[in-house]
């Protein structure tokens, strides 16, 4: 028999189930439970996503069908320069999205940034239905690439394509679109719940992050699931990414001629303390999972002079000892927990001075918070194995080790909703001008993206609590 888009055999395992509850409703002991609520069920008990639904087979066989479309597609958004600080071909990109997202249903607007911040703005797509789990669907539309890069244009390569931006991350973004699209196409995407934000600064965030980040963070909020489509790695997906700070550690001590240095008038010298408290912090401070600290620029002598933002330093240096040493670098670390205890550590070695030598370290604040591998964040990976099983894939997807990738938007959403990254498609050499994104599993990996969108819109609340950060009512899912 087919119920909801399933075929179920009538020898089937789960037919004593459908026994049972029939003999339930017939006595009126389930009679405020609809069919849904009863899908609901036995989705929770393993059966609903057993094999692909009629409505999920649709979906497959659309995005197979429309393959060269969305390589076109894919060409075109391309070859416009967006790189972060070309707003004008930034706002170019998301007004082809919207365009396409308005196409299906989609209300869209373009989020202007204040002019301090520098940056082209957001596009913002809505559904706004009222069935279903609300899903909030991530993408950054800017690049590396300055409008005056050589490396400007689409590629057809054999097995792969090559272009600024073509995984990192446009494609990720048009797998949004297609996906959405093969959702329309059979009605499944009626009366969902579905937010999307494409940024225009991901590579270069602007600041404050309240204003580039704040309707982000408001729609993280709202939503049940983030799905972000940073490019992948043949099944490998992120559930959880570092996040970074700058340190700045400023050290002083006594001018006077070379000759005299370690004298006990003298002591040790500034360069030689800023050489003890970077030692100490590769011996005593590295150590931990997924924590790196790294000094990226040093400079010191008997007069130093930085810019504004540190980055650029003027030094004079005789043969003197040196008075003054400044050092920049940047932490990485999974937990704020274990920044706390890095920073705890870094400050203890620092105040720990050499003879005639004073420093002092600070720490920028944390912007974009980290994303640990939370309960709700494995379960996705969860739901996406399932996925990736019931489509016939024979590799399995996987979770990223948090210290091979860098950040992303995800992160500024994670704190606040169950998140996954990395469901793009697989490329490599992002950032150069040999960025290529591979088709060997083109298909699969479309496939699998688009189920976890319509699987997840369409996740029953039955029998799920509403989480604190939850405050919208429950609403039953759609028969769609």
């Amino acid at each position: 028999m087919d119920w909801l888009g399933y075929r179920i055999n009538s020898n089937s395992l789960y037919q004593p189930h459908i026994e049972k509850l029939s003999h339930l409703f017939h006595y009126g002991c389930m009679k405020k439970l609809s069919l849904v609520t009863i899908l609901c069920l036995f989705s929770s008990l393993g059966w609903a996503q057993e094999k692909l639904s009629d409505l999920e087979k649709e979906i497959v066989s659309y995005l197979s069908d429309t393959y060269d479309e969305q390589i076109s597609f894919l060409e075109k958004i391309v070859n416009i320069n967006s790189g972060t600080h070309n707003h004008a071909g930034v706002r170019e990109v998301g007004n082809v999205f919207a365009r396409e997202l308005e196409a299906i249903g989609f209300k869209t607007e373009w989020q202007n940034m204040p002019v301090e911040v520098n940056r082209a703005g957001h596009l913002v797509a809505k559904l706004e239905g009222t069935s279903g789990k609300c899903l909030l669907l991530l993408g950054h539309i800017d690049t590396v690439f300055r409008k005056d890069s050589p490396f400007q244009k689409f590629e057809h390569e054999g097995d792969h394509l090559a272009g600024p931006g073509v995984a990192d991350m446009k494609g990720g973004n048009m797998m949004i679109l297609y996906a959405l699209k093969a959702m329309h196409k059979n009605g499944s995407l009626n009366n969902r719940c579905i937010s999307i934000m494409f940024t225009g600064d991901e590579e270069s965030y602007g600041y404050p992050i309240s204003f580039s980040r704040g309707q982000m963070i408001e729609m993280g909020k709202k939503a049940d699931y983030a799905l972000s489509f940073e490019g992948g790695s043949n099944g490998g997906t992120s559930v959880a990414r570092r996040a970074d700070t700058e340190w700045q550690l400023e050290v002083s001590g006594r001018r006077a001629h070379s000759s005299q240095i370690f004298q006990d008038k003298v002591g040790a010298g500034a360069a030689f303390e800023a050489a003890r408290i970077l030692n100490a912090f590769y011996e005593e401070v590295k150590g931990e999972e997924h924590l790196v600290i790294n000094p990226h620029n040093a400079a010191g002598g008997t007069e130093l002079s930085l810019s504004d933002n540190r980055r650029e330093m003027t030094v004079y240096g005789s043969s003197a000892v040196a008075q003054t040493y400044v050092i920049n670098g940047t932490m990485r670390f999974i937990t704020m927990e274990q920044l706390e205890r890095a920073k705890k550590k870094m400050i203890e070695i620092t105040n720990n001075n050499l003879p005639h030598t004073t420093a002092k370290i600070s720490f920028d604040k944390v912007n974009v918070m980290p994303m640990p591998a939370s309960k709700g964040n494995l379960a996705l990976l969860a739901k996406l194995q399932k996925i990736n099983d019931d489509l016939g894939i024979e590799y399995p997807v996987y979770a990223n080790n948090p210290s091979d990738i860098g950040g992303s938007d995800i992160q500024v959403v994670a704190p606040f909703v169950d998140s996954i990254d990395g469901l793009g498609f697989t490329g490599a050499n992002a950032h150069s001008v040999r960025e290529v994104m591979h088709l060997k599993n083109y298909q699969d990996e479309i496939n699998r993206a688009a189920l976890l969108i319509y699987r997840l819109s369409r996740d029953c609340l039955l029998y799920t609590s509403p989480s604190p950060r939850d405050k919208r009512q429950s609403r039953m899912p759609s028969s769609a």
